[in-house]
């Protein structure tokens, strides 16, 4: 079994039975107890609602405790209640997931105590190599053998997010949910609703709260525009005002308006980095920075810059923002995709906290959230656009050369490529994908007739 495939550069992911096996998690968790030091200290381990995920969680404590460590499992949980739990209860944690991915997969992300996440830069690798070994050499075991445990974070969870944003004052508003059939249909009624805590003036009109790992309405990736039809139709039909989705494991959180249209992530992440930026400089901190990566909106820098706050670009993923979150001492930090990192979350990113924010921002105020969305969208963009490609290297290296020749174009190869006009008045970033054969493209204009036609000259290149 070689485990190089499965591992990527900020988690794991696998096709069951196949490149994840019970074998392989038990592998994998004792060589996570070595690696990080963790024996006699406490482990914490949980799963999403796939069906491999509570095998895959037996296997990965049992290889823990005989490595000497204490294993507490979580049981069902969210990515961010992982993340909630290692760094409120400071101690290291894994959860089984394949976040949007089909049925088929599932996959492992990893964090140290205090939610600090382990990558290929932090870890990660260390950890393929050993699990390597025992899955080769067998697991030895620790002269003290540890514990398995099992503890439920989700109240608490609850009451750590409810304590950063009030919305017990805002006004009433009906809120239709696209749980997608994840992990969200757990916590979302724990957060937003009345089941755990009390109630909110919220009316939550549910779709798909049911957890089935097999995804039977839609896949669980509310980033492809056609996962987020049954929510449009559902907030016409229902009269809300605003609809939530959010991916599997519910720690991307989509939002679309009255009207059914989609907000974009960068709007978003305007709105919130503009609501962050506030409370730090009421708190006394000059000038908060807010990480944002380097897909998203020129818009976001621009907002972050008006409301007192600096910037700071980032390459995509969530181990590589987090890292910069704490170097920065960042308040906030947004990605395209939807992931938001906030410091009062540990600097993880949850999107659960990302909708409370949004529902503030709406319930605090007597404007629709069109109106609202449209003061942080002054741009045309393409959203990403994803091709399957057998090169992608040779076909960045194309792109590079053709817009080398082109005057006063600016490149920069921070993350994949991007090319930025002289006038400023366009941009394209093409990168490839960490995890799929694919180049994903994302184009900015300020006006929607020249993102089309540089849209279409990528395109051009990629596809033919």
């Amino acid at each position: 079994m070689d485990l190089s495939s499965s591992f990527k550069a900020y988690d794991v992911r696998g096709i069951v039975g196949t490149t994840l096996t019970d074998q392989i998690a038990r592998a994998i968790g004792a060589a996570f107890v070595d690696v990080l030091g963790l024996a006699g200290k406490t482990v914490f381990c949980g799963g999403d609602m796939r069906r491999s995920s509570p095998g895959f969680v037996e296997a990965f404590s049992q290889g823990a405790s005989t490595r000497g460590a204490d294993v507490y499992d979580l049981g069902l949980i969210s990515t961010d209640e992982l993340y909630f739990a290692c760094g409120s209860l400071d101690a290291a944690g894994a959860i089984f997931t394949a976040s949007h991915n089909p049925a088929q997969y599932n996959g492992i992300k990893m964090a140290k105590a205090g939610a600090i996440p382990i990558s290929s830069d932090s870890g990660l690798f260390d950890i393929r190599d050993l699990a390597q070994r025992y899955l080769n050499e067998g697991i030895p075991e620790a002269e003290s053998v540890g514990t398995v445990s099992s503890l439920d974070v989700l109240k608490e969870y609850a009451r750590k997010l409810r304590s950063l944003v009030d919305l017990s004052g805002i006004r009433p508003l009906k809120v239709v949910v696209d749980a997608g059939n994840g992990m969200a249909g757990m916590t979302v009624p724990a957060v937003l609703d009345s089941q755990v805590l009390q109630a909110l003036p919220l009316t939550i009109v549910p779709l798909y709260f049911q957890l089935d790992g097999n995804f039977p309405n839609h896949p669980a990736n509310p980033l492809e525009p056609e996962n987020l039809r049954d929510l449009q139709a559902a907030v016409l039909a229902h009269g809300a005002d605003l609809g939530l989705a959010f991916d599997g494991d519910a720690d991307r959180c989509f939002v679309v308006d009255e009207t059914g249209q989609p907000v974009t992530p960068s709007a978003i992440t305007s709105m919130i980095a503009v609501r962050e930026i506030s409370k730090a400089r009421a708190a006394g901190v000059v000038e908060p920075a807010v990480i944002h990566n380097l897909i998203t909106s020129q818009s976001v820098p621009e907002f972050i810059q008006a409301a007192g706050g600096r910037p700071v670009r980032t390459r995509v993923g969530h181990s590589f923002i987090k890292a910069r979150m704490a170097e920065e001492e960042a308040v906030f930090g947004g990605e395209h995709s939807a992931h938001y990192y906030f410091r009062d979350f540990y600097n993880a990113d949850t999107g659960m906290l990302a909708a409370m924010h949004v529902l503030a921002a709406l319930g605090e105020q007597p404007s629709p959230l069109s109106s609202l969305a449209r003061q942080y969208e002054p741009y045309s963009s393409s959203g990403e656009i994803n091709s399957a490609v057998t090169d992608g290297v040779r076909l960045i290296a194309d792109i590079q050369a053709l817009y080398e020749q082109v005057d006063g174009s600016l490149i920069d190869d921070l993350d994949g490529l991007t090319v930025t006009a002289e006038s400023g008045d366009w941009w394209f970033n093409v990168r490839a994908s960490n995890t799929e054969e694919l180049l994903r493209l994302n184009v900015e204009a300020k006006t929607a007739g020249t993102m089309t036609l540089v849209r279409d000259a990528v395109l051009e290149i990629i596809r033919n």
